[in-house]
């Protein structure tokens, strides 16, 4: 998977926009588990946020987790090791600075296989990555904003199938906008 092209990519793995399933939360709670088996206590919290997250939302079918880890590079080095023995792909993300951890699921040279997680790893003091938790309490709380993301990851979703990237770039100054409102709003 690491050698094909953002093209290739997005042929094998398209953006697919479901309905709400009611068992997302369940999914969540039984792959937390699973993840506290793997890191102990090195997970210090373990957070569902993303569009599966959300109630009654139409959302790509992939389960978003966060999770706080120590900052501590040799416990980094070792929940890399820990989580890649037990099958996850592992992807140094270096889009939101500075640079974290995350691993994916339910992707196979094949394409999609069982259900699909993301899993974002980080300290307590990667902003970029614990905001998102604030747009997601937004969303739970304000139906009609939930609504209009939705709509947007829709039109996205038909304009890029194919191209993961440009769905995201798409989706960008909607959550930040909101982010910054939820921020005002919750802090």
């Amino acid at each position: 998977m690491d050698s094909l092209s953002s093209e290739e990519l997005g042929k094998l793995f398209p953006i697919i926009i479901a309905k709400p399933n009611f068992k997302w939360g369940t999914i969540f709670e039984l792959e937390k588990k699973n993840l506290k088996r793997i890191l102990g206590q090195n997970a210090i919290r373990i957070e569902h946020f993303g569009s599966t997250a959300v109630p009654n939302l139409d959302a790509k079918p992939t389960i978003d987790i966060l999770i706080e880890i120590p900052n501590n590079q040799n416990i980094k080095d070792k929940i890399i090791e820990q989580m890649t023995t037990e099958g996850y792909h592992y992807i140094k993300r270096t889009d939101c600075l500075p640079a974290y951890i995350m691993f994916v699921k339910g992707y196979t040279n094949e394409g999609f296989k069982g259900q699909v997680y993301h899993i974002h790893i980080a300290e307590k003091e990667h902003n970029g990555l614990w905001d998102r938790l604030y747009f997601r309490d937004f969303l739970i709380n304000n139906k009609k904003t939930a609504k209009q993301y939705e709509q947007i990851k829709r039109e996205l979703a038909e304009k890029y199938k194919n191209d993961r990237e440009a769905y995201t770039t798409g989706k960008t100054n909607f959550i930040k906008r909101i982010t910054e409102k939820a921020k005002e709003k919750y802090s």
